[in-house]
């Protein structure tokens, strides 16, 4: 299990990396290309419509070629993506790529976090944790790598780490494939005592359209702030570009932190207490965010809301696997593509609504959004309570008929 978890934090460092990296060169590389933004912006879109295919394909890939295969023709796909990017050839060619790039990212990041949930049994929020720790950290650092490039005059070079790692990885997961994956009496077994567990059809669609309502608004919310928040700054605080960029540094560092400490808080706590727990902090420190708009309360506020928000995505990952006991790489599958619906559609709202009504009007939306998502959480831990109190008497009754 070590082993899965070590492999999967490396996957999940290429994942951050990999969906990190063309937003942070989007400036030489429109100016380079001479290009407009809405250019760049389409260069996203197509890597995100490419990673909706990869993460609604992966269980049916799995089923036709298996778990090895996929993963390795993942990462595969990542590296020839990235070494296009890094030729520079013509934007064509760079639109073309980009769906290419986007499933090998979007399959991998699913099928990895099936291994970890599946495997992991009730260490699941523990091992996930860890593993998004490595997402945060491949995202806290490639800003800070290809600033770095962009100041050698070499932005391109970043799209060659990105493809590095990704060719790193594919050698540790073909050299050290962890063993636990490949016991099929295990899983099957491990499958068929969760059939027994299985809730009815209107309770599943009940508490998937609650999870998947979570992971749009929790996703979009995200994508939308870290967007948004340095024009926040520059605009109702007078900072510099450069000043307000160290604001996402703040949010990003926080997320990592609180990721390490996130499973074993919900362990602690349970998964459900969790999510209500750090939705309903999220709001207050969100509120505060629009009545107190200075900038060093900007800046603490959100390094809180980074070590608030840091564990919901893992720990919500895991909270509906066990509500929908059996369907571990369909549910993932599934809640990973609502939140790329989120991170595509929210943003653009939220741009929207910052053209038309600035930056103070926006920091409360923010607060809107964070409202939002804690009904949600609500909602969500609602209509999962039946199926939790169904199992309970199911085994109280097991048992008694056992002693009798």
């Amino acid at each position: 299990m070590a082993r899965l978890v070590f492999l999967g934090c490396v996957a999940y460092f290429v994942v951050g990396l990999g969906q990190l990296v063309v937003g942070a060169v989007m400036e030489p590389m429109v100016h380079a290309y001479g290009i407009h933004y809405g250019d760049g912006g389409q260069l996203v879109m197509n890597s995100f419509l490419g990673g909706m295919v990869g993460v609604l394909l992966a269980p049916w890939m799995i089923r036709r070629i298996g778990k090895k295969p996929l993963l390795l023709l993942a990462l595969g796909i990542i590296v020839a993506g990235e070494a296009v990017y890094a030729l520079q050839p013509p934007w064509g060619w760079m639109l073309s790529a980009a769906p290419f790039a986007g499933y090998g990212l979007g399959t991998m990041e699913a099928i990895v976090s099936a291994f970890i949930i599946g495997a992991s049994a009730g260490n699941a929020n523990v091992a996930m944790s860890r593993v998004e720790v490595f997402f945060g950290v491949g995202a806290l650092l490639m800003p800070f790598a290809v600033a770095a490039l962009i100041a050698s005059g070499h932005w391109v070079a970043a799209f060659g780490v990105v493809g590095g790692m990704a060719i790193v990885t594919l050698v540790l997961w073909l050299l050290f494939w962890p063993s636990i994956l490949d016991r099929p009496a295990v899983h099957q077994a491990h499958e068929a005592n969760e059939a027994g567990q299985m809730p009815s059809r209107s309770r599943i669609i009940a508490v998937l359209t609650a999870c998947c309502t979570f992971f749009i608004v929790y996703v979009g919310m995200e994508m939308s702030f870290v967007h948004y928040l340095p024009s926040l700054l520059v605009q109702s605080n007078g900072l510099t570009e450069e000043a307000a960029s160290l604001s996402l540094s703040a949010f990003w560092g926080a997320m990592v932190l609180g990721r390490l400490a996130a499973g074993q808080m919900a362990d602690r706590w349970g998964g459900a207490a969790y999510l209500f727990t750090t939705c309903a902090v999220t709001f207050v420190l969100f509120v505060l965010m629009g009545g107190f708009g200075g900038p060093w309360a900007m800046f603490l506020f959100t390094f809180a809301a980074g070590l608030a928000m840091s564990g919901m995505f893992a720990i919500a990952l895991v909270f509906a696997n066990r509500a929908l006991p059996g369907m571990t790489e369909r549910t993932i599958s599934l809640l990973m593509a609502c939140g790329g619906i989120g991170g595509a559609f929210m943003p653009r709202l939220t741009g929207w609504f910052l053209d038309e009504n600035g930056a103070d009007a926006t920091r409360w939306l923010f607060a809107g959004y964070a409202l939002l998502m804690f009904g949600v959480v609500i909602w969500a831990l609602l209509v999962s309570r039946p199926k939790k109190q169904s199992m309970q008497t199911a085994n109280h009754v097991r048992l008694h008929s056992t002693h009798s």
